[in-house]
Order: C-alpha cells, then structure tokens, then sequence
C-alpha cells in the first residue's frame, strides 16, 4: 500500500477517535474513490496515482465552488470548500509563482521548445513534478506565455 493512502487510513481513524464527522466524511469519500479505482483497474495505487486522484478532486471541488458561488448557493459552496480543505491537508506543500517559472524554463531547456507545437513536450516534462503542487489550467496558460513570448 502506499504511504499516502496509509497516513490518509489512519487520518481517517484518528478523525473517528476524534468524532470529527465532516472531516471523516470527506476522508471516506477519498478512500472510496481510491478503492474505486483499484477494483476497476485491478491495481494497486502508487504514491504517484494517489496524488493525482487528491488532484483531480481538488480541482473538481474548485469548479463546484465557482458554480455554487455563480448560483448564489453559498451554503453549498461552504461544504464543498470545507472538503478542499479536508483533501488539501494530503497534498504536498504548492509551488510558488517562481518555483512554477523555473521549472518551465528548466522543461523548455530540457525539450528543445521552441513553438507552440512544442508545448506538449513541456507539458510531459512538467506534469510528473508539478503533480499535486500547483494547477496544471495555470502551469498551461505560463507555459503558453513562454512560447508565444
């Protein structure tokens, strides 16, 4: 088992000891899905897919905030920032706005980018390290900059 489902396993019984109900609730919920996917895929999760799976929640509870916000629905753009929260806590610690610019700049030197055609070649370099840590929307838009500039 990896390591991140193993602290997230034990996150969700030191939540229980601690009658922490909506913090369990969104830890079952991310368990869940991780099961999921190992039953349908017949695998075992690696620290790696892990990660993108808290990714991929992440990103889906910032779209659902955006369109409660949008929808004057406040209380259930609360619920859903509140298990951001909750799935944050598993993420490694983001990148900042200069780590991101050197890390492009580093998978442009790398690939030999030197049009837009290029970009997805930065992006296979970028994905692996940026995985958890930042925004790939956003990671896209700089990188696009970057070529177009």
């Amino acid at each position: 088992m990896s390591e991140l489902k193993q602290q997230i396993t034990s996150e969700m019984k030191a939540a229980m000891r601690a009658k922490e109900k909506e913090r369990l609730t969104t830890i079952r919920m991310i368990l869940a899905e991780l099961k999921r996917i190992e039953v349908d895929e017949r695998i075992e999760l690696d620290d790696t897919r892990v990660l993108a799976v808290l990714d991929k929640m992440s990103k889906q509870r910032r779209d659902s905030i955006s369109q409660f916000e949008e929808a004057a629905r406040m209380d259930l753009a609360d619920a859903e920032r509140r298990e951001l929260e909750v799935i944050k806590t598993f993420l490694p610690q983001p990148l900042t706005e200069e780590e991101i610019a050197d890390l492009i700049k580093q998978a442009a030197e790398q690939s030999g980018a030197q049009s837009m055609q290029d970009m997805g070649k930065i992006m296979g370099i970028l994905k692996p390290q940026v995985q958890g840590r930042a925004d790939m929307g956003i990671i896209s838009k700089l990188v696009k900059a970057q070529l177009s500039g």
